[in-house]
């Protein structure tokens, strides 16, 4: 970024306090200086620009088409810039836990249950990092992603298990009823083509529950789960629901279980902390374990199939 053709500081100040107070003596008042040193300045920024941003009036200013636009710019440069020092010159000193969640985490579990956490009297200043990257997830101090459970360095808890299972809107469901699997095939199937080998896909899930996955309609595949929850939500098709994940929408009725088919994993939510970590990211790990509601399963319709992954 270049800065040449930038007027010094001490111009802009004066013309902002001038500018806001439509007045040079009450901006003088304000900067503790003398009114002629303020109209001084003033005058000298016009040299530098070249313009006149100043209409003077018998006691009064008012600013001209330029100098409205040089205000505009100015008063929010000085205010970030206030902002910013402000920052610095008054450190917090409160202590700071980084917390990393994964994107499916962050949209759809996590945000709840941080109420009770952040009421206490002696929560840290929590740094939420959202990222579906392994190497940001671990660079943490707590850490909550998915996988088995083995991360070497990282003392794992487990926050819930994979368990999977069909989920739409009711709108959907009442324009194109699913009886059983062989409905659910046929049906417009939204897929998640996610880059981690670990987490489940309709080819993943209609094998496992006993279904030919090469029969299967996907109508959209995308690499976002939100965004694979939001278009069944929007009535797109049917997408493959987490346990823990949609538990409110199922609750509400924003989705239904087309049909009660479900397929479980060796896989599931795991919430980490580095081996020999402090006491305030053990006490975050150990309130995000201990707020996992132990709801019933999701209930839907037809019979119960389980399949271990």
């Amino acid at each position: 970024m270049s800065l040449r053709g930038l007027p010094p500081l001490d111009l802009l100040v004066p013309f902002e306090a001038s500018a806001r107070l439509g007045s040079f003596t009450r901006a003088a008042a304000e900067l503790s200086v003398t009114q002629s040193a303020v109209s001084q300045r003033v005058r000298r920024l016009e040299e530098v620009l070249g313009t006149v941003l100043f209409e003077r009036h018998h006691r009064r200013i008012a600013l001209t088409g330029e100098g409205q636009e040089l205000y505009n710019g100015v008063k929010v440069a000085l205010q970030h810039l206030s902002a910013a020092t402000g920052n610095i010159s008054r450190p917090n000193d409160r202590p700071v836990v980084r917390l990393a969640v994964d994107t499916s985490i962050g949209g759809l579990w996590l945000l709840p249950r941080l109420s009770g956490y952040l009421q206490r009297e002696d929560r840290p200043v929590l740094h939420l990092n959202v990222s579906d990257d392994p190497d940001v997830l671990l660079d943490a101090d707590v850490s909550v992603l998915h996988g088995d459970g083995t991360w070497p360095g990282f003392e794992a808890t487990l926050l819930f298990p994979d368990e999977v299972f069909p989920v739409c809107a009711p709108g959907y469901l009442e324009q194109h009823p699913i009886e059983n699997l062989s409905d659910l095939v046929r049906a417009d199937l939204i897929d998640l083509d996610y880059k981690q080998w670990h987490w489940m896909t309709w080819g993943i899930w209609l094998t496992e529950a006993g279904v030919e996955a090469a029969d299967a309609n996907v109508v959209i595949c995308t690499n976002d789960y939100l965004t694979m929850i939001n278009a069944a939500r929007a009535g797109l098709g049917v997408a493959l629901g987490w346990r823990h994940f949609v538990d409110e929408d199922l609750r509400i009725g924003g989705l239904v279980c087309p049909v009660d088919a479900r397929v479980r994993t060796q896989m599931g939510y795991y919430v980490a902390c580095r081996q020999g970590a402090q006491p305030l990211p053990r006490a975050l790990a150990g309130y995000l374990a201990d707020s996992v509601e132990r709801s019933p399963a999701p209930q839907g319709s037809g019979a119960d199939r389980q399949a271990e992954l």
